[in-house]
């Protein structure tokens, strides 16, 4: 196992090349840099080059990028030209504002699928599993800002149960864990939104994963046996159907820092999503590598990771 990690870890160094190279290209293609995307009608030619002198915008392609990359070797993913600051106490700032609506909603979808995932392939065709199956394909087709507007429409306009957006009221002074409140207060309909989408696809996914599982001939024996139904499904048959699982708990690390950006910006909630879109738009090169590289590392940390915890759960997979 141990060698199966650093042999994985070392693989994954010209696989952070390649893909820097091509973040790079990418960004480098974007028409207009960071002094266009002022607009600035007052500032002249001379200045403006002055200006991209300062930032190294005037360099060539290669040499921008190999400058980039000898900084981001040493840990130093540059300063962020918008807000005037390294990119990493940028992200510090932000990253756990979208940390915490992703970490319960994930909490909350991967409950909810288990449970109705479970219960839909037990009792399938069954009225409960098509009210299940509608209510998967209604999530799934409705876009998130359609669903935000929707709650803030009827819970925050109409029924005036939860503040239409932001993290936190201003002004409002207290104690702890009257800011922990206010916080769950704010986050309640972002959560809400988030989960009635993760909800569907991990449905049906966990509804075809026991379907194929509880008709397994192991399963069968346990019935024979003479265990209970509540033992055969949840200990033998959801435990076998949880390994497929595996590979999308590791895909979810990305996802837990990366920000929701639509709805951060439908909800006024101060998370890294926005700011990564306002990046962007304001041609903020070293912020959008940076980060972009951040989510690059979690994506292939989570894909290790999922691979370390499927060898593990299931001992008839060996790493050679």
């Amino acid at each position: 196992m141990k060698q199966y990690i650093i042999r994985r870890l070392l693989q994954m160094i010209p696989t952070m090349i390649g893909i820097s190279i091509i973040v790079f290209a990418i960004t480098a293609l974007i028409p207009g840099d960071y002094i266009t995307a002022q607009q600035n009608p007052n500032m002249t030619a001379e200045k403006a080059q002055q200006l991209r002198e300062i930032y190294g915008l005037d360099k060539g392609v290669v040499d921008r990028y190999f400058t980039w990359v000898g900084h981001m070797i040493t840990g130093n993913m540059g300063d962020s030209l918008q807000h005037k600051r390294p990119v990493t106490d940028v992200i510090g700032d932000y990253v756990w504002n979208s940390f915490i609506i992703a970490f319960f909603s994930l909490m909350f979808s991967w409950i909810i699928a288990i449970f109705t995932g479970v219960l839909s392939a037990k009792f399938q065709y069954s009225f409960f599993d098509k009210i299940v199956t509608l209510f998967v394909f209604l999530c799934m087709s409705l876009p998130s800002f359609f669903l935000g507007l929707v709650l803030i429409k009827f819970l925050a306009v109409d029924l005036k149960l939860f503040p239409v957006g932001g993290m936190t009221t201003a002004g409002q002074p207290g104690s702890t864990w009257d800011y922990i409140l206010d916080v769950a207060n704010h986050m309640f309909m972002p959560v809400l939104v988030l989960t009635m989408l993760s909800t569907g696809s991990l449905t049906r996914y966990f509804r075809t994963s026991m379907l194929e599982v509880i008709r397994q001939d192991y399963i069968r024996t346990a019935r024979a046996k003479g265990l209970k139904e509540r033992t055969v499904i949840f200990k033998h048959a959801l435990r076998n159907a949880m390994l497929p699982a595996i590979t999308l708990m590791g895909l979810e690390l990305p996802g837990l820092f990366g920000g929701a950006i639509i709805l951060e910006k439908i909800f006024v909630w101060p998370g890294v999503g926005q700011v990564y879109l306002e990046s962007i738009t304001m041609r903020d090169y070293p912020f959008m590598l940076g980060f972009t590289i951040f989510l690059a590392v979690l994506t292939l940390l989570g894909t290790l990771l999922s691979d370390v915890l499927y060898g593990v759960a299931d001992p008839r997979i060996r790493l050679k």
